[in-house]
């Protein structure tokens, strides 16, 4: 049997965010990519029984093109951002502050920098450009290094923290890839995790989506107290509803520990710092 002829095959690119899956397949617009134009039209009519959203017809090839392009350039874009926020910390600036202003621009839109670019997409589709094409992708590979190095980036402002503060405990919080999804695949906040580990930190987690992972020489805990309380340091690795609107005054009642390190720019520094609380940042280079 030969496509085209026997049988029709058309393709669509997932495009839906976790933890909004259902409502982004009905609502979002669809590329269905044919091997021929009937293909594609079949694919039409059959996407068109759901999907609320544009439905636009292409080619095969250009459709699984624009899924990589999708998710290219949003990881370069990250990549930028996260560049930032190490320039920011050599020249004493607050990088959260300063993409707030630089955005003000009416053609600028800077993301948010982070511990590194997870889930299955972003840190992943890039490298179907690199490897096919590695001699006319600088640019993209080039991203890809610094995302894939942002964790180093993130782990060494936790040691320096603790190297200027004493202690060794460190409790992390979060290891999904992005806030409020139980995802994590390619996650850079495992890696920061597995890097303090390895630079010999005394490790504790806790990720409330995920609370059977488990990761070689960190403690898992089953509960924000538990990972907290003996801590010499608490550190935010993602940005969960829950960690975010943590109180200062709760988070000093379970803890002993007055240092932080929020490096998603989850907390408000100022009533952290008033609650007695020293606080490290991602891209700041100033306190």
């Amino acid at each position: 049997m030969k496509a085209g002829r026997d049988f029709m095959l058309a393709y669509s690119p997932e495009r839906v965010l976790p933890g909004q899956i259902l409502r982004e397949l009905l609502e979002n617009a669809r590329v269905i990519g044919g091997i021929d134009r009937a293909s594609a039209e079949a694919g039409r009519d059959l996407y068109a029984t759901f999907v609320k959203g544009e439905i636009v017809m292409t080619d095969s090839t250009t459709a699984e093109m624009v899924k990589l392009m999708e998710n290219t350039y949003r990881d370069i874009n990250i990549a930028v951002a996260n560049e930032f926020s190490r320039l920011a910390d050599r020249f004493g600036v607050d990088v959260w502050e300063a993409i707030q202003i630089a955005n003000r621009h009416p053609r600028v839109k800077i993301l948010n920098p982070g511990p590194g670019v997870g889930g299955h997409c972003i840190s992943v589709d890039p490298w179907f450009f690199v490897e096919s094409a590695p001699d006319i992708t600088p640019l993209i590979l080039t991203a890809r290094k610094v995302n894939d190095s942002q964790p180093e980036f993130a782990a060494r402002l936790v040691d320096n923290a603790l190297l200027q503060n004493g202690g060794k405990k460190v409790a992390c919080l979060g290891l999904a890839y992005k806030p409020d999804v139980d995802d994590l695949r390619e996650s850079p906040a495992v890696d920061v995790v597995k890097l303090l580990v390895k630079s010999g930190a005394v490790v504790s987690f806790f990720e409330p989506f995920k609370p059977d992972y488990e990761i070689p020489g960190a403690r898992r805990s089953d509960s924000l107290e538990n990972a907290t309380s003996d801590a010499d340091m608490v550190v935010l690795l993602v940005g969960h509803t829950q960690f975010k609107s943590l109180a200062p005054d709760r988070l000093a009642a379970m803890t002993r520990s007055r240092i932080l390190v929020d490096l998603v720019n989850g907390w408000n520094a100022e009533s952290f710092i008033t609650a007695g609380f020293k606080v490290f940042r991602l891209g700041v280079g100033r306190e």
